[in-house]
């Protein structure tokens, strides 16, 4: 009769259990990755079949005993960093759809405003628009293979412990909401400058004709000037999305 020990079976496990995690928490909290579109079985499955195929690049994983009270804190590290790589790149997200409501209301479009319900919140349609931009370029430009390496190389940089607070400690997650930020703005800085002169033209113009009703053009020549701006800024997103997500991405791989 075949019989396996408790220390065999772990030695076994602990290979997949803990990157299948850490990778299951990414795919809980990354934009794309968590759609509601895609089945939680199929995240399940997707999870296991990344933690798998990556076998081969990970570092040595240490064999906690399943009865012995560092198993919780170990979880709970792996799951953490999974949700902290989901985060940041959904910040990436946050800082192209945050330029899109600073240029819909410069363009007097936050009113059509609806909800949201892949992230149960209201938005803008330019907002949404850039979002959806933002994944469209996500997909093109590779990023989801990005995250996958983020997963991999995370664990030469934050190993398999029990100690997530320290782990939080280097991450300094909270240094990239300035960054983000100010990066929303420049994306947004040449509509903003465009619909900037277009109000000051309209200024001048109101004092030059006042018998001109200013509110009755002002509303479809800022909406017009708007849309051109966003048609001729769009073939030039593609670099500051890369170089937010791979500032995002660098935190995990070390580099």
């Amino acid at each position: 009769m075949i019989t396996f020990s408790e220390a065999q079976i772990m030695a076994w496990l602990s290979p997949l259990l803990w990157p299948f995690l850490r990778v299951l928490g990414v795919f809980t909290a990354a934009p794309i990755f968590s759609s509601r579109a895609i089945p939680v079985r199929a995240r399940i499955g997707l999870a296991l079949l990344v933690t798998v195929a990556c076998q081969a690049t990970l570092p040595p994983m240490p064999v906690i005993d399943f009865n012995s009270p560092a198993v919780l804190g170990v979880v709970i590290q792996q799951i953490g960093i999974g949700l902290s790589i989901g985060f940041v790149v959904r910040l990436v997200f946050a800082a192209f759809e945050l330029a899109g409501e600073v240029v819909g209301f410069q363009m007097g479009l936050n009113f059509a405003a609806f909800f949201d319900p892949s992230l149960n919140t209201q938005a803008s349609a330019v907002a949404r628009f850039f979002g959806y931009m933002a994944s469209l370029l996500f997909v093109v430009l590779n990023g989801h293979l990005m995250v996958l390496m983020a997963v991999t190389r995370s664990f030469e940089v934050f190993p398999v412990t029990q100690n997530f607070l320290e782990a939080l400690r280097l991450m300094q997650l909270y240094t990239l909401g300035g960054e983000l930020f100010a990066s929303a703005l420049w994306i947004a800085l040449p509509m903003l400058a465009l619909l900037l002169f277009t109000n000051l033209a309209l200024g001048i113009i109101s004092r030059v004709a006042p018998q001109m009703n200013i509110y009755a053009v002002g509303f479809p020549i800022t909406l017009s000037v708007g849309l051109v701006g966003m048609a001729a800024t769009l073939p030039m997103l593609d670099r500051p999305f890369q170089s937010l997500l791979e500032r995002a991405i660098e935190i995990f791989t070390g580099r």
